[in-house]
C-alpha cells in the first residue's frame, strides 16, 4: 500500500536542482521543455538554476571517489524510477529523490570533499596542522602546517599562489585550462600531473611525483622559462625535471636552478615525517617551525650551512634538537617560545 503523497510545494533550490538533473539525464521536449522555458524565465529561477548546475559539476568531478559511487548511484537510479511519473498532471515532484540527492550532497560536504561556497578561496594550515581540499574541477589540495594557498579557478585557467609554506598538487587533467602555481616570482604550470611547491627563505623548491611541468620566471612584466644546471650546460627546467627530481630556484633571479634527482618517493611530510639528506640546519629548521610553537632560531651564522641527516617526526623539537647538538658543538639555548641554536 502507498503511503500518502508529499503535496507541500518544493522550495525553488528544489525545483532547479530537479530541473539540473533533468538537463543532466537528457533532452528535454514536449511539455517538459515549455515548463522548463517558462519556469527559467524568471530571473530568480534562473540564478538558482546556476548554482545548481555547479554543485552538480562539482559533485560530478569527484563522483568517482569509492566512498561516493554508492549513495550518488541510488539517488540517480531513484530518480530514473520516478521520471516517468513526474509530468503527470504537472509537475509531481518527487520528495525521496530530493532526500537521495540531498544525502548525496551532504555526504560529500561532512567528508571533506569539496567547500562549494568558498568566497575567499583561500585555503590555509597554521602550526602544525595539514590540510587536504578537494577543489571544483578535481585537483586534490594538500597543505603543510602554516602554509597558505590562493585559488582561482576560470573558464579558461586555473591559477594557484602559494603565498607561503608548502604544498602538493595532484592535478585533474584538463589540457583547456592550464593549472599554475605561482611562488615568488617562479611559476610552475602543469595539465595534470602531481607535484609540490615550497616556499623556503628566498628559495623556491619544486619536486615532481608524476608527469610533467614546465618552470617560468616573471621578469619585467613578462615570463621567461627558468633555466637549470645540466651537467656544464643551462638548459630549460621543462627538459630534464623527471619524476623524482628537485629544482630548487633562487627568488629574484635568473640564475639556473640547482636540480637533484632520486628515486620518485611520495613526500614524507603528508604523512608527518621530516626526512633530512644533507640538509642545511637553515632550511631544516625553517621546516621544523612549521610544527612547533617553540620556534628554533639560529643566532650564529657559523652553523646555518651544517647538513643534518636522519627521519624526525614533525612537531618532535626535542629530538631534533638532540640530533643536532652532536653538530660541530652546536648548542640549544631555551628562552622564552624560542629556542636559540648557536656554536658553543
Amino acid at each position: 500500500m502507498n503511503g500518502p503523497v508529499d503535496t507541500t510545494p518544493p522550495s525553488r533550490d528544489e525545483q532547479a536542482v530537479e530541473w539540473c538533473i533533468a538537463l543532466a539525464e537528457g533532452h528535454l521536449a514536449g511539455e517538459e521543455q515549455r515548463q522548463f522555458d517558462a519556469w527559467v524565465a524568471d530571473p530568480d529561477n534562473a540564478r538558482a538554476l546556476d548554482e545548481a548546475v555547479r554543485l552538480w559539476q562539482a559533485a560530478e568531478s569527484a563522483a568517482n571517489l569509492p566512498e561516493l559511487i554508492h549513495i550518488r548511484s541510488a539517488a540517480l537510479e531513484s530518480y530514473r524510477r520516478a521520471n516517468s511519473r513526474r509530468w503527470t498532471g504537472g509537475i509531481a515532484w518527487n520528495r525521496p529523490w530530493a532526500a537521495a540527492l540531498a544525502a548525496v550532497l551532504v555526504a560529500m560536504l561532512f567528508t571533506g570533499l569539496l567547500w562549494l561556497r568558498d568566497a575567499a578561496n583561500t585555503y590555509a594550515t597554521g602550526i602544525g596542522e595539514r590540510r587536504v581540499a578537494m577543489l571544483a574541477d578535481g585537483s586534490k589540495l594538500t597543505l603543510d602546517g602554516d602554509t597558505e594557498v590562493k585559488v582561482s579557478l576560470q573558464a579558461g585557467r586555473r591559477a594557484l599562489t602559494l603565498v607561503k609554506g608548502r604544498a602538493k598538487f595532484d592535478v585533474a587533467k584538463d589540457p583547456l585550462r592550464p593549472f599554475s602555481v605561482a611562488a615568488a616570482d617562479k611559476i610552475v604550470v602543469a595539465t595534470g600531473t602531481s607535484f609540490s611547491v615550497e616556499l623556503l627563505g628566498d628559495k623556491v623548491h619544486v619536486v615532481l611525483l608524476e608527469g610533467h611541468v614546465a618552470m617560468l620566471t616573471e621578469r619585467d612584466g613578462r615570463t621567461v622559462p627558468q633555466m637549470a644546471r645540466a651537467r656544464h650546460a643551462a638548459v630549460a627546467a621543462d627538459q630534464i625535471l623527471q619524476p623524482g627530481g628537485e629544482l630548487v630556484a633562487q627568488v629574484e633571479s635568473l640564475a639556473p636552478a640547482v636540480l637533484t634527482q632520486s628515486e620518485p618517493v611520495g613526500p614524507s611530510w603528508e604523512a608527518g615525517l621530516l626526512n633530512f639528506d644533507d640538509e642545511p640546519l637553515a632550511t631544516a629548521v625553517a621546516r621544523m617551525n612549521r610544527y612547533s610553537r617553540q620556534q628554533l632560531v639560529i643566532a650564529d651564522a657559523r652553523i646555518a650551512g651544517l647538513k643534518v641527516n636522519g627521519v624526525f617526526a614533525a612537531g618532535d623539537v626535542e629530538t631534533f634538537i638532540e640530533g643536532v647538538s652532536v653538530l660541530d658543538g652546536v648548542r640549544a639555548t631555551r628562552t622564552g617560545e624560542a629556542i636559540v641554536l648557536r656554536r658553543n
